[in-house]
Order: structure tokens, then sequence, then C-alpha cells
């Protein structure tokens, strides 16, 4: 995958009908030859953006009173240990939070309290703190570090369908550094495939509200 090839497939991308929003660059990469009922050829990581995906990220945090000034200086909302019971009576707060929140950060002495009362809203939409994001921290972590590197920070996955598709950054950014992002991002993909690039089939980008457009 050459970078000129990707900058041109960004600037056809950039040609396209304009939104009355900044739309997202996505990088579609289709699977071939990969049986994804086998646990083991399954895909799911976290990958960092070298130049972030250009959007903003909304963080919340399940710790006690010892982390609390930290995480109320990093992130949107913080949520007590106290406070998870009523969490668990009203199921919709929890749902709630699943939606509103990108990344959720804990405490790693909390986290079976925080599967009991939170699992059920998180687990699906894949948003549980894990320790593969940094987002299970002991208590004199530094939260700020930890929240840059989210603002980086995708999650990637293949789990039953033979195709990836990931935010790459945004029309607000550079083409050069969207183009820095993908070929960063398709070498992570690559890199946790078996067979690494006789795994892919093809790869194209797109914008949020536009077709796919092939990377010669």
């Amino acid at each position: 995958m050459e970078k000129k090839s990707i900058a041109e497939t960004l600037e056809k991308l950039r040609q396209l009908k304009k939104r009355n929003f900044s739309q997202s660059y996505e990088l579609i990469v289709n699977i071939k030859d990969l049986d994804l009922k086998k646990n083991e050829n399954q895909v799911d990581f976290f990958a960092r953006l070298p130049n972030g995906t250009g959007r903003p990220i909304k963080v919340c945090a399940f710790v006690d009173q010892i982390m609390l000034p930290d995480a109320k200086e990093t992130c949107e909302e913080v949520i007590l240990q106290e406070d998870f019971q009523k969490f668990g009576k009203e199921k919709k707060l929890a749902k709630n939070l699943a939606r509103k929140y990108d990344f959720f950060i804990a405490q790693a002495n909390m986290m079976a309290q925080v599967a009991t009362f939170f699992g059920r809203a998180l687990g699906p939409k894949g948003k549980m703190p894990n320790p593969k994001s940094g987002c299970i921290v002991m208590p004199k972590a530094n939260l700020k570090t930890l929240r840059e590197n989210l603002e980086k920070t995708i999650r990637v996955s293949a789990r039953t369908a033979p195709v990836i598709q990931c935010i790459v950054g945004t029309e607000n950014m550079d083409t050069e550094k969207v183009a820095e992002n993908v070929i960063n991002m398709y070498e992570q993909i690559i890199h946790h495939l078996p067979n690494e690039e006789a795994n892919v089939k093809n790869a194209f980008l797109k914008l949020t509200m536009s077709p796919p457009l092939k990377i010669k």
C-alpha cells in the first residue's frame, strides 16, 4: 500500500458532495481465506493512530476517593464505588452511560464490581474497561497520559464478518496526516492476520456519507 495512492484516493473523496458536518475517513479492509468461526482467527485489538482520529472523545471513570481528584480533572464523568448500587437498580442508567461515553476507565481492584453492575450494558458495546487499551489502572496511574493515548486509540475487530472497518481521520485533518494514519492502521491490521497480506482481499477508503473508493 503506497502513500501516494492513498493520498490520491483521499483527495478524490474530498471532491465528492460536501456535507454540513465534518465527515470521518474510514478504512475498509476485506479479508479472505480466514475462518472466523475459529476463535484464534478472529481479529480484535486496540490500535493507536499516530495522528489521532480527529474526533473528540468522552471518558467515564469508575474510581474510589483516592483517585477522585485526578479523575475529575481528566474525565467527563466520574462514578464512585459507593454509587454503583443505583446503577444495578436502574438498568437504564448503565445503558445511557454506554451510549454516552467512548471509553471507560476503572481501578483494577474494582473490576469485579464494575462487571457486576455495568457489564450487561458495556459488554455488548465492547466498552468494558480493558487492560489492552490501558483502561484498567492502579490507584496512582497517570490519567492525563492515559487520556492522551485514548484520544489516538480505536478498537479494531472482525469477529463474524470478513471485513474490518475503522476510522482513520476526518475531513478537517491534513491529507498527509490521514494518509500516515491509513498506512499505520493497515500495517497493524496485517500484523494481526495469520498470513498477513495474503489474508487481504482488497482495501477501500470512504467518508461517512460517501461510497467507498478502492485503494489502487
